[in-house]
């Protein structure tokens, strides 16, 4: 068996999503001790945004830029990354209502007709990924965003990711989230608890 573990947070030692993605990690070790884990930290291995060079070489036109075929490199092992994985274990905190930019250059990467998906003569998309897939977010925000909140609207994020994943047929998600974590200390620590309560009822 097979993890992936994804951190995309800026803030280092100061992140909630980092803290909480290692613990969702920590305890699918514990029930799985025997599962093989990789990690990518977005943040600090960057990769480049997609550019045109990157579309063209997709395409079979000849790699002229500097630097280039070491990020094409990197994108590959990317989609290995994802496609060897039985469970995916992501840190995804919200940045200006959706995911941060690192995260979404990840998301460039791993979207990609012919590899991870297709579309059918009709148009129907289907996916070229194995289904069987887990996948848990350690979802954080300053604010909440939850139906009910007047931010609600506001929010593309976890809706975002599930629309990915979803697009690429894994629909097994689980979302633990901390939200609120700007209100202030107290509530900051009940919301970091409650997702740490969540992550103890993990149970495969």
């Amino acid at each position: 068996m097979k993890l992936l573990h994804i951190d995309s947070s800026v803030l280092g030692d100061d992140s909630v999503s980092r803290s909480l993605s290692a613990e969702i990690v920590a305890k699918l070790k514990a029930l799985h001790p025997s599962i093989d884990i990789v990690y990518r930290d977005l943040a600090s291995d960057v990769v480049d945004h997609l550019s045109i060079g990157h579309i063209a070489a997709r395409y079979g036109a000849p790699v002229e830029e500097k630097g280039l075929l070491g990020d094409i490199a990197k994108g590959e092992e990317y989609l290995a990354e994802l496609a060897d994985a039985d469970i995916i274990v992501i840190g995804a905190p919200m940045y200006n209502f959706s995911v941060s930019s690192q995260l979404k250059v990840w998301i460039d990467r791993i979207v990609v007709a012919g590899r991870t998906f297709k579309y059918s003569e009709t148009g129907e998309v289907q996916t070229l990924l194995p289904a069987a897939k887990k996948i848990f977010i350690a979802s954080t925000r300053g604010s909440a965003y939850a139906s009910g909140s007047p931010y609600a609207a506001f929010e593309h994020h976890e809706s975002y990711l599930k629309g990915v994943f979803a697009f690429l047929g894994l629909h097994d998600v689980t979302i633990v989230r901390a939200e609120g974590l700007a209100y202030g200390p107290d509530a900051r620590s009940a919301a970091i608890s409650q997702a740490r309560g969540e992550i103890s009822a993990i149970s495969a």
